[in-house]
């Protein structure tokens, strides 16, 4: 984490300040701003998202290296709500996840794509769902199966710090599956590792295979889904009651004017009937 303090003094008092610094460790300068609407943001001027890439639909880079998605739009209208601009840092998962990014003052607001479960909850607090998920497994074509039983003796890639590895771990163990369960750093390399045959099948969420299979026709097939009962979630940091109730705000007026709707069909698809 980026935790910096400075301690300017000599001789014994030094001394004292090391000595307390080495038991306590050094407290993070609070260089936060406060906007007029009063939630409290790392830098003027900005909504400062964590995310990591690429994680298409819901953020990636398009063709002129700006990143865009179903995420980036929704943050977008946070940002406009508190008369801001949003600016993203990619950063590895498992700092998002485990709220090591936001305790460090890295960003405001972790936009990933982000399955809320109660083990997160422990060290994010998340805005309201704004997205179900399902997860998916993923073949060539050519290779279709059905069921994670028809894969005995194959290799199954997940995403690695996912939910949808939890996903596959859980059932392998549980039904005492002979499956190898190989673990990607992110989606590119899952995505690479089944196209070029290094696993039998992948699992991830079905709009991110959706997407990929968009973009890239013939390549991979989704055999089947696990509707595990996910949703995502944004998430800030513990006790940032501010922001986490303008997100809040923000979806709740999005869905009433339609303007969800319209990003979501733009990104998603179709809307399913609630």
């Amino acid at each position: 984490m980026n935790m910096r303090g400075i301690h300017r003094a000599t001789g014994l008092a030094a001394a004292t300040i090391l000595a307390v610094s080495g038991v306590a460790g050094c407290a993070k300068e609070d260089t936060s701003v406060t906007t007029d609407t009063g939630v409290k943001l790392i830098k003027a001027g900005a909504l400062t998202t964590c995310t990591h890439l690429p994680y298409a639909p819901f953020q990636s880079k398009d063709t002129s290296g700006k990143v865009v998605g179903f995420d980036v739009a929704l943050i977008d209208l946070v940002a406009t709500k508190l008369s801001v601009t949003q600016e993203i840092v990619d950063t590895p998962f498992e700092g998002i996840k485990s709220g090591s990014d936001l305790n460090a003052g890295k960003c405001d607001v972790a936009a990933a794509g982000m399955t809320i479960t109660d083990e997160r909850k422990k060290v994010l607090d998340f805005a309201d769902p704004y997205f179900d998920a399902t997860q998916a497994l993923a073949v060539v074509p050519g290779k279709e199966v059905k069921t994670l039983e028809e894969l005995a003796g194959k290799r199954v890639g997940t995403q690695g710090g996912t939910t949808g590895e939890d996903y596959v771990k859980g059932q392998v163990a549980e039904k005492k599956l002979d499956i190898t369960v190989v673990s990607y750093k992110d989606l590119a390399a899952l995505q690479q590792a089944l196209t070029t045959n290094q696993v039998d099948a992948a699992v991830n969420d079905l709009p991110v295979w959706n997407e990929y299979i968009k973009a890239n026709p013939g390549k991979v097939a989704v055999a089947t889904g696990f509707d595990t009962g996910e949703q995502y979630g944004f998430a800030v940091k513990k006790g940032n009651t501010e922001l986490l109730k303008a997100i809040n705000e923000a979806l709740t007026a999005a869905r009433s004017d339609g303007t969800y709707d319209k990003i979501y069909a733009e990104w998603i698809g179709e809307k399913p009937a609630s």
